[in-house]
């Protein structure tokens, strides 16, 4: 599981013209799920992202998580996360979850992402075309992998 995390004052997300999710000052996550991923990778990401300190506290050091400030989160599927560039210049996509794995598993992420921000998170579609508006704050932008528990 692979997740680009974005420090944020707002982000939205938009579908067909239509608004599906919107927050104020958080955290915006793009998750890829790849066949390897485990619940356990989802239980380890959540909390590793909610307890992430990487807000500004009063003397302008990144010590505050988003629990810590009482952000907001939206999570948007991104199977481009895993793509593989080695071979040519088109990607593949072969690491990346086919639905029916990918889809129980973002579900799950939604769910433990909020219970443990003690509220709904936002979201965006699986597997539609979206629209991801933000203002980066910072900007501040951490990569996650599972896989190395970096």
């Amino acid at each position: 599981m692979r997740a680009v995390i974005q420090r944020v004052k707002s982000a939205t997300v938009t579908v067909n013209h239509s608004e599906c999710g919107r927050i104020g000052a958080g955290l915006l996550v793009f998750l890829g799920i790849e066949d390897a991923d485990e619940s356990e990778d989802i239980r380890w990401l959540s909390m590793k992202i909610t307890q992430l300190r990487i807000f500004p506290d009063e003397q302008g050091v990144m010590n505050r998580s988003v629990l810590d400030m009482g952000g907001e989160i939206l999570l948007v599927s991104q199977f481009t996360l895993h793509a593989s560039t080695r071979k040519g210049n088109r990607p593949s996509y072969i690491r990346a979850s086919k639905p029916e794995k990918a889809i129980p598993m973002y579900e799950f992420m939604i769910r433990q992402l909020s219970a443990d921000l003690g509220k709904p998170v936002a979201t965006g579609i699986f597997g539609a075309d979206m629209q991801v508006e933000l203002v980066n704050d910072g900007p501040v932008t951490i990569v996650i992998d599972t896989k190395s528990r970096e």
